[in-house]
């Protein structure tokens, strides 16, 4: 599938918890499976974040073996050190763009004009909005040019209250994520906490926590090679 254009991975640049003063940033567990199941699949990506530069990481397990693989990859650790600029780049250029999580996101997906106009026009133009965890944090102002939500209207999976409570952050997020989603208009569609959890609605892919990220990287494939 090497003609298909890159998919676009996006990481927050948000390094602190809310008021905890608690080190956050992007789980990388959540980019780094999906980026297992485009290499193998021979589709190109791109990784970007807010702001640029070096993303802060949080859940950094080594542990896993994929995570571990992708951190003693030279390519990927440059990749990442230089990070794109979300806002300099042009959406016609990509297949799909896939918001990893993280509780970074819950403070600069949602507000960031760069993440709503790269999801209008990858989404207007035919191509694939996709997120797991908290990264459909981007999907909650995200609207289309006729004004109306994304999400209105459509199955989503994203880390639920139930899950945020579990980890004791409700009281330190800016919003729930899940009753967001709802207040938009979203059929959300939760699964017990950390179960696998992936919900494809048309070209909107979203999937529910960190379980979750290797099935929303295959079903972002599958799409892709059903179109190709």
């Amino acid at each position: 599938m090497a003609d298909i254009k890159p998919v676009l991975c996006v990481v927050t640049s948000h390094p602190i918890r809310g008021d905890s003063g608690e080190p956050t940033g992007f789980a990388l567990v959540e980019l780094t499976h999906p980026l297992e199941v485009f290499e193998a699949a021979g589709i190109p990506v791109e990784i970007a974040s807010i702001r640029g530069g070096h993303p802060p990481i949080d859940f950094f397990d080594l542990s896993d073996p994929v995570n571990a693989h992708y951190w003693k990859d030279k390519g990927f650790r440059d990749a990442l050190a230089h990070s794109l600029i979300l806002g300099d780049l042009d959406p016609s250029r990509y297949s799909a763009v896939f918001f990893a999580g993280g509780h970074g996101t819950m403070w600069d997906f949602a507000d960031s004009p760069a993440v709503q106009r790269v999801i209008r026009e990858i989404y207007e133009s035919g191509g694939i909005v996709s997120a797991v965890c908290h990264g459909p944090a981007a999907l909650v102002n995200a609207t289309l040019s006729d004004g109306s939500y994304l999400v209105a209207g459509k199955k989503v999976a994203a880390f639920t209250d139930e899950e945020e409570a579990e980890v004791k952050y409700t009281h330190v997020v800016p919003y729930l994520l899940a009753t967001t989603l709802k207040e938009r208009g979203a059929l959300h569609q939760p699964a017990p906490n950390w179960t696998e959890k992936v919900v494809v609605d048309g070209r909107l892919i979203t999937g529910q926590n960190p379980a979750s990220a290797h099935g929303v990287g295959q079903a972002i494939v599958d799409h892709l090679a059903a179109k190709s």
